[in-house]
């Protein structure tokens, strides 16, 4: 599971703004914000935390530790 600071994290990691990360995720641009509000792990639907992790991880982001230890984001080597 990934944090909402990690989503965002990985958000400016890729210089992409709210509205590039939801496209690229196909989800709505307010449910990209509610997930990035949250404090720790977000709240909703996995399917829908899962696109967002992934749009991230396919441009190249890789998510590091657990949301209790260590959560942070870097490029892939």
């Amino acid at each position: 599971m990934i944090t909402s600071g990690q989503i965002k994290a990985a958000r400016a990691l890729v210089g992409w703004t709210a509205r590039d990360l939801a496209a690229k995720a196909e989800i709505g641009f307010s449910t990209l914000i509610r997930l990035e509000s949250a404090e720790g792990v977000p709240s909703g639907n996995i399917k829908t935390i899962d696109a967002v992790k992934k749009a991230l991880e396919d441009a190249g982001v890789e998510f590091t530790g657990t949301p209790d230890s260590q959560a942070g984001v870097r490029w892939k080597s």
